[in-house]
């Protein structure tokens, strides 16, 4: 009965112990993070968004690139399926999750380079006049190991 006991202790220890290894071997581990914005251009505004784009967008994302806020942004031009479907993708990406939460820091960088909240609020709605945001989409990078 002892040794049964004995063999029941080791089996289960050899299990959590096993277990535990096993959530330590992951086949890959968790990079940076992308915020993935999807953009339709109303008609004939293309060039003004660009010019929105080259202009006010580009410095707020460098001046939170030098920051350390974000490690990039980039602009694609995207050939759209349907009426309903994103001609220009904009992408910001972060180090981590973590950096996501340092929105005191950012509202600090965006009100130094593109003036008070009620200034940027409506810059924002200027950009309706522009273009529609049909949504955008958080993803992480698994880098394989």
């Amino acid at each position: 009965m002892k040794r049964i006991a004995i063999l029941i202790i080791s089996l289960l220890m050899f299990a959590v112990v096993s277990s535990a290894f096993a959530q330590d071997t992951k086949p890959y581990k968790e990079g940076g993070v992308t915020r993935v914005s999807f953009i339709k251009i109303k008609p004939g505004q293309f060039e003004n968004y660009m010019k929105y784009l080259d202009g006010p967008y580009k410095a707020q994302m460098t001046a939170l690139k030098n920051a350390g806020l974000i490690t990039g942004y980039a602009v694609y031009s995207s050939e759209a399926r349907s009426a309903q479907d994103a001609d220009v993708i904009l992408t910001i990406s972060y180090p981590n999750m973590a950096a996501l939460d340092r929105t005191d820091e950012s509202d600090a960088v965006a009100t130094k380079v593109l003036g008070p909240m009620a200034a940027r609020n409506k810059a924002s709605m200027d950009r309706e006049s522009m273009r529609t945001l049909l949504g955008s989409q958080l993803t992480r990078e698994l880098i394989l190991k």
